[in-house]
């Protein structure tokens, strides 16, 4: 299977890392939605570092999503924008609304099931193996709200709006599932 990202215009990658998850190997039951009823699932969002992107970053963007979920259109598990340039990682949890992990001025898109918040893995039973994309985006851009971007947002909206102002990706895919 191809990437998601494949169809976009190719910009340059830069590193992003995670105590908490391995690029190609399955998902830590912490990442799991708690209403998949996994073992340990507790809808806590990855830790995240990244390295070696553009000098002229202004902002990043996060996000997580899995284009293999059973619909058209895949499912976005997560999305966080306006991180501040000299932000170079999130905390294990930062996705939990209200626990101040966010750095200071950044927000949440709204996912899939329209919460502000991560929401773990949770594919379901006989639909194959899930790739998640986890995805830290160089802007150059200082905050995606002169773009139109909000919390009631959707990821998709945040990718499209986006797009013209990235400058480098980082990509880390974990996978959970038969």
């Amino acid at each position: 299977m191809t990437s998601p990202y494949d169809p976009l215009p190719a910009v340059p990658e830069f590193v992003v890392t995670s105590a908490d998850v391995t690029d190609g190997a399955p998902l830590a039951p912490a990442q799991f939605a708690a209403m998949s009823g996994a073992a340990g699932a507790e809808d806590r969002s990855p830790q995240l570092s990244w390295t070696g992107f553009p000098a002229a970053t202004r902002s990043f963007v996060v996000t997580m999503y899995d284009p293999d979920a059973p619909t058209p259109s895949g499912f976005w598990h997560w999305a966080v924008a306006d991180i501040a340039a000299d932000v170079t990682s999130l905390d294990a949890g930062a996705g939990t609304p209200d626990s101040g992990g966010l750095p200071v001025g950044a927000f949440h898109v709204s996912n899939d099931v329209r919460a502000t918040a991560y929401v773990g893995a949770a594919p379901p039973p006989g639909t194959g193996r899930h790739r998640y994309y986890i995805a830290v985006t160089a802007l150059d851009v200082p905050s995606v709200t002169a773009l139109g971007v909000t919390p009631e947002s959707t990821p998709a909206a945040l990718g499209f709006l986006t797009l013209q102002h990235t400058l480098a990706r980082a990509l880390l895919v974990p996978w959970a599932g038969e």
